[in-house]
This record gives structure tokens, C-alpha cells and sequence, in this order.
């Protein structure tokens, strides 16, 4: 099974989810709701969960082997990184425009 397209649908800054994404198999399969979070000095994912009675949480998908899951988590935590690099350099050029836009006062 490979990892087709990997869609970073949000991004967080406070607390320790730092994004949720989409991850589309073969091209016929898409599994949303994927987080990343950081927490214990490093990165990790967890798979989409539903809430039990017993207000315990069930993952409704989830890697059957520790292969795969190492495969899917790097590749998913490799798009985030890029998602959030986009996002600095976005942020970076629209505060570069602004500070353009501004007329000195001298």
C-alpha cells in the first residue's frame, strides 16, 4: 500500500496538536482526521478515534504493524513540516507586502 497524497487540512499553534491530515492510499482510500501532536520532546501521530460510553477512545483505523505505522508517522510528520515551513514563508511575505503598504511618516 503506498501513500498517494497527504493533505494538511489545519494547523494549531497552542497546545500539543499541532495538525490535523488527510492521508489518501493508492489513490482510492482516504483516512481523515489523522493528528499530529507534540508532546515528550517529539513528534507523533494519532489515528482518527471514537468516543466509548466509557468515555474511553477506540481508534477506527489503524496500522496493523509497527512497519507501516513508522512509514505512514514519518510521512506524515515529514508533510507537516512542510506545511508549516509554507505557512511561516506565507506569513513572512504578507508581513513583508504590509510593512510596503505603509506609508513612512518622516
Amino acid at each position: 500500500m503506498q501513500i498517494t497524497d497527504i493533505k494538511v487540512r489545519k494547523l494549531f499553534d497552542e497546545g500539543p496538536m499541532k495538525a490535523i491530515v488527510s492521508v489518501t492510499f493508492d489513490g482510492q482510500l482516504a483516512v481523515h482526521d489523522i493528528k499530529v501532536i507534540y508532546a515528550k520532546e517529539k513528534f507523533f501521530i494519532v489515528m482518527p478515534s471514537r468516543k466509548n460510553p466509557d468515555d474511553t477512545y477506540r481508534d477506527i483505523v489503524h496500522p496493523i504493524n509497527a512497519q507501516f505505522r513508522g512509514m505512514l508517522e514519518s510521512s506524515v510528520i515529514a508533510a507537516y513540516e512542510a506545511a508549516l515551513e509554507e505557512a511561516e514563508r506565507v506569513a513572512a511575505l504578507e508581513e513583508s507586502e504590509q510593512a510596503e503598504e505603509i506609508p513612512s511618516t518622516v
